[in-house]
């Protein structure tokens, strides 16, 4: 294995982590938007914020190691990628913005009014940020993003891989989300909170489930690459991906929350790393392999020593954060 490959694992690895934990994070949001007026959504907003209140900034840091990993070991992929998608990266990045400032202005709004109207910004935003994010994975997939870093501003990401990607990222999450406050909420002793969630919940696995597979048919059309990919090496991940999703709706069916948070955790991270495989040697599909991206040798072991560092540093704390936040004392 190369150090380009190993770094462009390391690199993967990051989108991984922030699809699970910045996934559920933005999953929140949806059953947010969705709760209701005021006085009917009460309950499952404060579940919200109890839920993602101590993480939804640290999951973040996912995303920065992304994008100075992919800047630092295979610079001009990332420029040609960010000068062709510089559309939804900025709706993306605008998304976060305005989550982040919605989400904690909503806690001290000074009239119901002004509540209202922050809920409805972070709610929304919690909504296209993953789905704008899935564009971006589309139009890489689909090899929409050429080497020169002049591709077209619009069909790059407004493409049917685009479009799927973005709706599957908005489900996956809400999927994530749904599975994790489920848990939250019957850990708290919320029986009518918990079954509500569940119901929706449910809802949400079965729809995004039919998306999954209704993609697959302009995929080997309008990604061929990457369809061959997943028929192929990566068709192992798709099929734990299948199971873990059959078996997250199975365990969610029969109320058995805490494992349905693993099963729905593997089935989302054997997708994204199917995705990975599937397109693998390619970093812009069709156009340069991770090889060919590669920035100098030393840049990268310097980069892999700063990953390891940052790894000892950042991982022991976010973990302690994580474990925390899924703690019987913090539902009290």
């Amino acid at each position: 294995m190369s150090l380009a490959v190993v770094v462009a694992a390391a690199l993967f690895v990051g989108v991984i982590a922030y699809a699970l934990f910045g996934g559920a994070d933005f999953g929140a949001g949806f059953y947010d938007l969705t709760a209701g007026g005021s006085a009917r959504g009460a309950e499952l907003r404060t579940l919200v914020d109890h839920s993602i209140g101590p993480v939804w900034e640290a999951n973040h840091v996912w995303l920065i190691y992304v994008l100075v990993t992919w800047w630092t070991a295979f610079p001009e992929s990332f420029a040609a990628a960010m000068s062709t998608l510089i559309l939804p990266m900025l709706l993306a990045l605008l998304g976060i913005v305005l989550r982040g400032a919605s989400f904690a202005f909503r806690k001290y709004a000074a009239t119901l009014g002004q509540a209202r109207v922050f809920g409805v910004v972070f709610a929304i935003s919690s909504v296209i940020t993953p789905f704008f994010f899935g564009t971006v994975a589309g139009a890489i997939a689909s090899g929409r993003v050429p080497a020169t870093g002049r591709g077209d501003l619009w069909t790059s990401w407004i493409n049917p891989t685009s479009i799927f990607g973005g709706v599957i990222a908005v489900g996956t999450c809400a999927v994530l989300a749904g599975t994790f406050l489920c848990a939250d909420a019957r850990r708290a002793g919320q029986d009518r909170l918990t079954e509500e969630l569940r119901r929706r919940t449910l809802a949400v696995a079965v729809v995004t489930g039919a998306v999954v597979f209704a993609a697959l048919v302009p995929l080997e059309q309008d990604a061929p690459t990457l369809a061959t990919g997943l028929q192929g090496r990566a068709a192992p991940l798709v099929a734990v991906s299948a199971i873990g999703g059959v078996a997250t709706v199975v365990l969610i069916a029969t109320r058995r929350f805490a494992t349905a948070r693993l099963t729905a955790v593997v089935a989302v991270a054997s997708v994204v790393s199917g995705w990975g495989v599937g397109q693998y040697p390619w970093l812009l599909v069709d156009e340069v392999t991770i090889t060919e991206a590669a920035g100098a040798p030393a840049t990268l072991r310097a980069l892999l020593v700063a990953a390891g560092l940052a790894a000892l540093l950042v991982l022991p704390a976010l973990g302690y954060l994580y474990k925390l936040t899924q703690s019987e004392s913090w539902s009290r």
